[in-house]
């Protein structure tokens, strides 16, 4: 491992792959050589809802709101989001965003993870009245 290292997000590649239509994933650990850290990028367009959400075996998060508005699911309940706000967010809570009319970008910063990551997808149950 190397004593430091540089990247810029947006010269990662979006690691979304697709999946869901105009939502960016740029997973910057492995470009960073880090042993315990993980610095992500993510972009929602305007009212995206992400349909699926993650937890994690052993992995703690938090997530910045760095432009932009939006709500996040924690489980069963939804959190409102704006610029700078910060939510940590246990291993074992399912998480999921939903950008707002001006969009949604976040950084997520994510600890040391088991070799092979530990990420867990889960179905984003966003709540009726919401859907």
């Amino acid at each position: 491992m190397s004593r430091f290292a540089t990247v810029n997000l947006l010269d990662v590649e979006d690691s979304a792959g697709g999946r869901d239509p105009g939502i960016e994933a740029h997973f910057g650990r492995k470009h960073l050589d880090s042993r315990d850290l993980g610095i992500s990028y993510f972009r929602y367009p305007a009212n995206v809802r992400s349909p699926r959400g993650h937890s994690h075996r052993e992995q703690e998060e938090a997530y910045v709101v760095v432009a932009g508005s939006g709500r996040v699911l924690l489980d069963d309940e939804v959190l409102e989001l704006h610029q700078w706000d910060v939510v940590r967010v246990a291993p074992e809570v399912v998480r999921a965003f939903e950008a707002g009319r001006d969009g949604l970008e976040i950084i997520a910063v994510g600890s040391h993870r088991p070799e092979g990551g530990d990420g867990v997808p889960a179905e984003a149950s966003w709540p009726s009245e919401d859907a």
